[in-house]
């Protein structure tokens, strides 16, 4: 076995380690839970679950999708989310090597994967990966040559570019300019109308630390078109669902990340 396929198999069983405390924060954060204490216990019956019940993914697999004490399933989320982060943490690792550049990717990876799960579930971008996220992103920033400038340059662009658009957007609807009463409907009389969340200007502060300038520009751009696409279905219909943007720029940041400079050569090749 070489040297890079074994850095590359601890990185993704650290990764799965780091994917199993992911679902916790996933489940807790949104709930205003601890992540900390209590230990992981059974959602359905509350037992805790021993260490040897907790191996990420194998566990699953042993108990095979059920709760040791009260046999009630437990959701394949779980074991795909731990699976999912060590495969970025081991692809990081064999594609750019065992250094900070890596850590970089696949912390940027995980933040990713966590804010697709609790904004596809509750509407929420818990501060703990956004903020905290931005505050990664400007500490690894000094380790790499992607710097510190670069990084601050970039969360200033990402929450700088989504306030300009959420303040239009709000305008707009406050003046019914765009589809007010169907929002409106949606969420419900008493809650605020808006465009778009604060969770998402700091989401994408966060992507903007870790992309800088041109990739928050690309996320966004991307965020939207995935987000126009997925959302024509539904475009004529009176009763139009709550869009969690958060989704979209999150995909939008990950194909950023992969293949950002590909696209760009791509697109500058297309317009000549």
């Amino acid at each position: 076995m070489s040297l890079d396929l074994l850095l590359a198999i601890i990185g993704g069983l650290f990764g799965a380690l780091i994917g199993s405390f992911l679902n916790v924060c996933i489940w807790r954060l949104p709930r205003g839970e601890s992540v900390v204490r209590p230990r992981s216990r059974c959602p359905k019956c509350g037992s805790m679950v021993k260490w040897y019940d907790n191996i990420p993914v194998f566990s699953w697999l042993v108990l095979r999708g059920r709760c040791r004490t009260c046999r009630n399933p437990i959701s394949i989320q779980y074991p795909l989310i731990e699976l999912a982060v060590a495969l970025a943490w081991g692809l990081s690792v064999w594609f750019v090597g065992p250094n900070f550049d890596a850590l970089r990717d696949a912390v940027f990876i995980t933040l990713l994967i966590g804010i697709l799960m609790t904004d596809a579930q509750h509407y929420i971008i818990p501060d703990e990966l956004s903020l905290g996220g931005l505050a990664l992103g400007l500490v690894l920033s000094f380790f790499t040559d992607f710097g510190i400038l670069r990084a601050l340059g970039g969360a200033a662009l990402g929450f700088g570019l989504l306030w300009v658009v959420k303040t239009g957007g709000d305008f707009a609807l406050r003046r019914g300019w765009i589809g007010g009463e169907a929002v409106t409907e949606t969420l419900g009389a008493d809650e605020e109308v808006t465009a778009m969340g604060g969770g998402d200007l700091k989401m994408m502060a966060m992507a903007g630390s870790f992309l800088g300038w041109s990739g928050v520009l690309m996320t966004v751009f991307l965020g939207a078109l995935v987000g126009t696409i997925i959302y024509l279905p539904f475009m004529f219909r009176a009763r139009k669902p709550l869009v969690p943007f958060g989704i979209y720029l999150a995909i939008g940041a990950l194909v950023t990340l992969v293949a950002g400079p590909q696209l760009a050569d791509w697109y500058a090749n297309f317009i000549r």
